[in-house]
């Protein structure tokens, strides 16, 4: 039973059209490199707290092989350290829409992505605790 909390199940992908261009317009965005971050924080009811979203630029990466490794890299990794956020956004009763951009030039090494991802949930997990404090 443990295995199930490290899952991104359908629900927690974010594949709605309507959903990514309101993130992309009216978002906040944060860069840590060499990810591009933007999120919405809100505290209506949704059925599911936190829904994420990763893209690639084809610009740098022409082949549809590279592109899918890097998005296979960041989702594997936010899969593994999104708990921690998904708990304080439970806790809150607040909901999270979040979209990562990879904007890097080469082909990252999983050691990496790994850290830069969990710098992004460590600054998400901040922004949600000082959101709900902001609130109060």
């Amino acid at each position: 039973m443990p295995l199930k909390q490290f899952t991104l199940s359908r629900n927690e992908r974010l594949k709605s059209r309507k959903q990514i261009d309101l993130l992309f317009r009216q978002g906040t965005h944060l860069n840590i490199f060499p990810l591009r971050v933007s999120y919405i924080a809100s505290s209506e009811a949704r059925e599911e707290p936190l829904q994420f979203g990763v893209g690639v630029s084809g610009r740098w990466f022409k082949k549809a092989v590279d592109r899918n490794r890097v998005k296979r890299l960041v989702r594997e990794s936010w899969r593994v350290q999104k708990n921690g956020l998904k708990k304080i956004l439970l806790e809150k009763q607040m909901n999270m829409i979040v979209f990562i951009v990879y904007t890097g030039r080469e082909l990252p090494e999983h050691d990496q992505i790994r850290e830069s991802t969990a710098r992004v949930i460590e600054n998400l997990c901040s922004i949600a605790n000082e959101d709900t404090q902001a609130n109060i």
